[in-house]
Parts: structure tokens; C-alpha cells; sequence
């Protein structure tokens, strides 16, 4: 395989960079004075830069621009999304159901988890070994248990069955091209890696973006809602699994909604609070990078010089929310107006609805270095999982309500009650497709439910026949997304997911 291949020589070589040793040096085996896997892990900073490296990968997919950006291949999968970006051929194809696996999102989201599963393998192989604080080695290696599952995590959702790898690789080893794992085994090993990171002594939160004890027991729900759902079907056992999961979090009492939408997207808000685990940027340092995505097409709103279009709401699925929602009002999740640059005392009509809850106000205004995180985890999804698999488990219940309605009274919508096991489902998954939008959630929703959310009759239906609003309709081949071409080229062992 050849970005295990390539991962083997530069996992150390990302862990060096991070500590400052340049990776032309390090590779350099005349030099005697060269790092080693064997010499460099000997000092507890050495643990610390080890694990950092593993964080790195978070940022990958993330972004914008002309080109578009990965994170928007999980959002045009939907088909709620648009865009004004012709160039950006990836989104059409995701968005068009005509993908094929020499699409650049997909490429990154394999080659950037397996280089954060290839820094993670490394950190847990070696930091046991470092003479350190035992309970500092734990935590480190709770950290590196953690952000290993989640590449996982994203990795067996978008391509299925692909290879498991939990041991550094060698340019030697046999490992460099080896067979797909099934898809049980894979969930098998996340859970195990996440009870690790739940046993390593990790605070409950963590203001500088570490992962966090609510991040690990918040994935974890959501790991077994998903396992109770398809392609496992494990089904009422995990539902009670995810639902008793995300109660720990709930009763830490560490956590709690935003009063106000504008607070998911305030940089003063990074890692509290609502955001239990963040992607972190910082402003004129390494800002984050989709800010001139999710504004309108050249239409003079921004102090940014380039206003690409690339991904915006349907219009048939903001005007589907419920009369009254406030999430659909002007500049909650969404935008239609805004001042113009030139000059700030005229409003333009946008002509379409664009994603505010991802909008850094001040980077538009004047700075044009956005400091916002991209939020990964937070505590709505967390109380949503928690309603959906409490009522999955033991039909509806006080506590499913009360998570539900929380989300929903924010929303300034009136309380669910009296509902059938089956209705409630329903109006949870309407409450997740509203309330998670654009935050790179519906996809995997829809996939493990096996059902679409018709925008017009504003129903679930089968995932497999789903037409879109603008025409396409979903196939059994969407329900994975392909292994990119490259991947398939130079590992014979690999097979293409049916239907690419």
C-alpha cells in the first residue's frame, strides 16, 4: 500500500519535526548523531511531542478555497448541500452521485488518517518505555488510544472494510500492503482503544484542546449507537450501551448548551462549555481555513479577497424546518443578507442560504485570519445520542425527553411528549438532521440509519432510491464512499468497494 509505505518512514519524521529536527536530517542514516526510534523516545518531552504529532492529522480535512475542501465530500453526500464552484470538480462529482476513487477528498481522508493511525501506533509503542510520571505517560497514552480510534472511526464509516494496522511499520515489513480487516473487527478495535483512553486518567475537560475525558465517553456513545445500527446491526445491547455511555457525560455536569447560536462559532468559546473536542486554530498562527467557502460567490461581503461559494444549504432544506425554528432564522445556522464590504451600511440580498454557524465574523470584517476551531464533539450531538438510544433501548422515557427537548427549547420549539417508541425515533432524527447540519454528521447518520430525509414531505425514506431535490438518486454503491485509485494500485490485496 503505498501511503502505509510512505507513513512507515515519515510517522517518526512528523514527531520530530514537531520537537525540531528536520526530516531530510533525521533520515539521514551516515549521520551518527541521527534520532532513532530506539534513541529518541527517552525523555518525557519526547512523549509529549510524540502525541502531539498524532493531533496533526486533524487538520487534513478541514479547509476551503477554490478547490474546495475534504470536509464537504460528507456534506454534498447528503444532498443538502450546493454550490456556486464549477472548478471544483470533487464536490460536483459527490454532490452529482457520479464519484469516482480518483476523487482528492477521499484520497485525504485515507492518507491523512493513516498517517495520524501511523504516529499513534509509534506513541503507544514507545512512551511505556520512557523513564516519566506515571500518571503523565497514562495520559499521553490515553490520548494517543483516543485520536487512533477516531481515524478509525472516520475510516471504517466512509471506505468499510479497509487494513488494520496497530503496530509502527517497518520499510521491511510485511505489513506495508496488507488485507482489509472486516468491518466488525475494526469496530472491535476502536472500542478497545477508546476503554483505554476511558482507563488512562484523562481530566473531563481540557481547555487547551486535548482530548478530554467527555470527548472519549462522548465517541464511545457514539461508536455503539452506530454498531447498534447498520452495517452491524448489534442492536437493543448497544442501544442500552450508547445511551448509558452518553449519560456519564451528561450527569459529569461538565458540559451544557450555548445560549446562543452565536456562541458555536465565537473563537472565545474554543474548547468549553458546548465544545467538548475541537480541530484547533489559531488566528495569524495557523488559522483555520474554510472561511472563504461558505461565503457567497464574488459578491463583495468579505474582507477576504477570494469569495469561492463552494458549499451552501439547499434552499428546499432550510425552508423545510419547522415554522418557528430559530435555528432557521437569519444569521442563527444559517445567512441570506449581509453588509458589503465597500460599505458596511448597504445590505445585499445573498440570493441563497449560506452556513453561518461556521462564520467568523471578526476574520470577515477585518482581520481575515479566522481563529475558529472546527468543533468535532459537542454536548447537542451528545444529548441527541443519548434520546435516540434511550428510546431505542426502552421506548420513551422521561430522561429521552428531557435530553431531546433541551436541543428543542433552545430552538424555541415546543416540547416532544406522548409519542409512540417509533414517533419519537422519528422526530429525534429529525431533531439530529436539523441540529447537526453541515458539521459533517448527517451522512453517517443516514447511513447507519438507512434512510434519507425527504426535504418536501419532510419524511424518512429508504437511503437506497432516495431522489434528491435536484434529481439524483441514491444507490446501494453510496452507502461507502471508494478506496482511492492509488491505494487500490499498488496494494493487489485491496479490493474496490462495489459499484466504483
Amino acid at each position: 500500500m503505498k501511503y502505509i509505505k510512505t507513513t512507515a518512514r515519515i510517522a517518526l519524521c512528523s514527531v520530530m519535526m514537531l520537537w525540531g529536527s528536520g526530516c531530510s536530517d533525521f533520515l539521514d542514516e551516515t549521520d551518527p548523531s541521527n534520532f532513532t526510534k530506539e534513541n529518541y523516545f527517552t525523555k518525557p518531552a519526547h512523549a509529549e511531542s510524540a502525541v502531539n504529532a498524532i493531533y496533526d492529522a486533524l487538520k487534513s480535512t478541514t479547509g476551503g478555497g477554490f478547490g474546495g475542501a475534504p470536509w464537504m465530500m460528507l456534506e454534498f453526500a447528503t444532498g443538502l448541500a450546493n454550490t456556486e464552484l464549477g472548478q471544483a470538480q470533487n464536490s460536483i462529482f459527490v454532490r452529482n452521485l457520479v464519484n469516482n476513487s480518483d476523487n482528492g477528498y477521499g484520497v485525504t481522508y485515507w492518507q491523512s488518517s493513516y498517517r495520524g493511525i501511523g504516529n499513534a501506533n509509534l506513541a503507544i509503542e514507545k512512551i511505556p518505555g520512557i523513564n516519566m510520571d506515571e500518571a503523565a505517560k497514562n495520559k499521553y497514552l490515553g490520548q494517543a488510544h483516543f485520536l487512533r480510534a477516531w481515524y478509525y472511526y472516520n475510516l471504517v464509516r466512509i471506505f468499510g472494510k479497509v487494513p488494520l494496522i496497530t503496530t509502527s511499520i517497518e520499510l521491511g515489513s510485511e505489513q506495508l500492503y496488507p488485507e482489509a480487516a472486516e468491518v466488525s473487527a475494526i469496530y472491535d478495535q476502536i472500542v478497545a482503544d477508546l476503554k483505554a483512553a476511558e482507563a488512562s486518567g484523562l481530566p473531563w475537560t481540557d481547555k487547551t484542546g486535548r482530548v478530554n475525558m467527555g470527548a472519549v465517553k462522548s465517541v464511545l456513545a457514539d461508536v455503539y449507537l452506530t454498531m447498534a445500527g447498520y452495517p452491524l446491526q448489534k442492536g437493543a445491547e448497544y442501544y442500552k450501551n450508547a445511551a448509558d455511555k452518553a449519560k456519564e457525560v451528561i450527569d459529569s455536569k461538565q458540559f451544557s448548551l450555548f445560549t446562543s447560536y452565536n456562541d458555536l462559532h465565537d473563537p472565545s468559546k474554543k474548547n468549553i462549555q458546548e465544545n467538548i473536542f475541537m480541530v484547533q486554530f489559531a488566528a495569524f498562527l495557523q488559522p483555520s481555513g474554510w472561511q472563504s467557502s461558505i461565503i457567497p460567490y464574488n459578491q463583495g461581503i468579505s474582507a477576504y479577497s477570494d469569495e469561492t461559494g463552494a458549499i451552501f444549504a439547499n434552499k428546499e432544506f432550510v425552508e423545510s424546518y419547522e415554522p418557528g425554528d430559530k435555528r432557521a432564522n437569519e444569521k442563527e445556522f444559517y445567512y441570506r443578507s449581509y453588509t458589503l464590504s465597500s460599505d458596511r451600511s448597504k445590505t445585499v440580498d445573498l440570493g441563497g442560504y449560506y452556513i453561518y454557524k461556521h462564520f467568523d465574523t471578526a476574520a470577515h470584517l477585518t482581520t481575515t485570519s479566522s481563529d475558529l476551531n472546527w468543533c468535532l464533539i459537542r454536548y447537542a450531538d451528545v444529548l441527541l445520542i443519548f434520546a435516540e438510544a434511550s428510546n431505542q433501548a426502552q421506548g420513551p422515557n422521561d430522561a429521552a425527553y428531557e435530553a431531546v427537548n433541551l436541543v428543542r427549547k433552545r430552538a424555541e420549539l415546543a416540547p416532544l411528549s406522548g409519542l409512540t417508541k417509533e414517533t419519537l425515533g422519528t422526530a429525534i432524527m429529525k431533531e439530529r438532521i436539523y441540529e447537526l447540519s453541515f458539521e459533517n454528521r448527517t451522512w453517517y447518520d443516514m447511513v447507519r440509519w438507512r434512510k434519507a430525509f425527504n426535504v418536501t414531505s419532510k419524511t424518512f425514506e429508504d437511503y437506497v432510491g432516495h431522489q434528491f431535490s435536484y434529481g439524483p438518486v441514491l444507490k446501494e454503491r453510496e452507502l461507502l464512499f471508494p478506496i482511492p485509485t492509488s491505494e487500490i494500485r499498488n496494494n493487489k490485496l485491496l479490493d474496490q468497494n462495489v459499484g466504483y
